[in-house]
């Protein structure tokens, strides 16, 4: 069944201006095209769609930014404060060159750093109305304006966090012996929209050895007694901003003797990292601080993926919690800690939580208690 809702909330025109305004002086003299997607939702209050026609956003180095979109998409644009932002809205028509739209409202810019996800038919096709302009990634300028969250996005990453709680609170109602896990998947699927959120964005039930699959999704797969499943779930609120918690149960007790023992290990790994994060730490230490836990029980080959992401409009974006990360951790970073150790044909285990940094230490947005939970 679809489904429908309203248009979400759009930040304060106050609000949508700072961010303009501190991506230009952020891209120091670049010229920023920023395509459809939760950049766009970030800069102007609503993500648009990308389809064959063009829309983006450009924002010249010097002049006012312009939304450039197909006439029969401008609807879709309806209620956001543009003229308030000093956006000009450009429509065009099939008849007309989007590319040359962009180019001559970009003003002739030798460097344009152009949104990461944008469709290479559209990057090709700025490239030839500007051949002379250097194209880089806007990536690394957007990231720079989203990696720290306000005070309204961390309350909508708290009212995200309380959410998805809920639905672990009850997955009990739906985990057990005879079901497979795409069905215990649509009822989490169901829940997550009835806790509070706009939608499922994803739901992993990982059982037996489905649990060592860090990215297992659903199958066929019916649970049995004693299987070990990993429940991994989120999805955005109204606000736009995403949950992402994962939490492991057992079906009965576990058919696996080191189940107990391997599983406390890892929530003294988690814990350990939730316990570093503060203001001026490094990413990469947090990682090694459940990392170093891990390995030194003898699991480290069994945990082979970084210890967390950053979350917000996206559920993957800046800072990332990985080795080589040097980057020092301000407060309203919002990022997810959540080892996992996964032993391939037997079991796997996760726990996530999603933290923000504050002035002297965290705060976690997830209050489920980490134990394993045996239904």
């Amino acid at each position: 069944m679809a489904r429908h809702s309203a248009l979400p909330p759009v930040p304060d025109a106050a609000v949508l201006r700072a961010r303009l305004d501190r991506a230009r002086a952020t891209a120091a003299g670049t010229g920023l095209v920023i395509a459809p997607g939760s950049d766009l939702r970030y800069l102007i209050g609503r993500a648009g769609g990308s389809f064959e026609r063009l829309t983006t956003l450009v924002i010249p180095a010097d002049g006012a930014p312009a939304l450039i979109v197909p006439k029969l998409e401008a609807p879709g644009f309806d209620g956001l404060p543009l003229a308030d932002l000093g956006v000009e809205v450009v429509t065009w028509v099939d008849s007309v060159d989007p590319y040359r739209l962009a180019a001559d409202r970009l003003g002739g810019s030798e460097r344009v750093a152009v949104s990461d996800f944008t469709p290479a038919l559209h990057v090709l096709g700025l490239r030839e109305a500007l051949p002379k302009a250097e194209q880089v990634l806007a990536g690394p300028i957007v990231r720079e304006l989203r990696m720290r969250k306000d005070a309204a996005e961390i309350d909508a990453l708290r009212k995200a966090g309380a959410a998805i709680d809920r639905v672990h609170a009850r997955v009990g109602e739906w985990l057990r012996p005879g079901r497979t896990e795409a069905e215990v998947g649509a009822d989490i699927d169901a829940a997550i929209v009835e806790e509070g959120h706009a939608e499922a964005d994803f739901v992993i039930v990982g059982s037996g050895p489905n649990g060592a699959s860090p990215h297992h999704a659903l199958s066929g797969r019916v649970i049995e007694a004693g299987d070990v499943v990993v429940v991994d779930i989120g999805g955005p609120v109204a606000e736009g901003y995403n949950s992402d918690s994962t939490r492991t149960y057992a079906v009965g007790t576990p058919r696996d003797a080191d189940v107990s023992a391997t599983y406390a290990v890892l929530q003294q790994a988690q814990q350990a990292a939730v316990d570093a994060v503060r203001p001026g730490v490094t990413a990469e230490s947090i990682d090694a601080a459940a990392r170093d836990v891990i390995a030194g029980a003898g699991f480290g080959e069994y945990f082979i993926h970084r210890t967390g992401h950053g979350i917000g409009l996206d559920v993957h974006e800046d800072p990332y919690i990985v080795a080589g990360n040097d980057l020092a951790l301000e407060p309203g970073m919002a990022f997810s800690i959540e080892p996992g150790i996964y032993q391939a044909g037997r079991w796997g285990a996760r726990i996530e939580d999603i933290v923000v940094v504050t002035e002297d230490g965290v705060e976690p947005m997830n209050k489920q208690p980490h134990d394993l939970v045996v239904l």
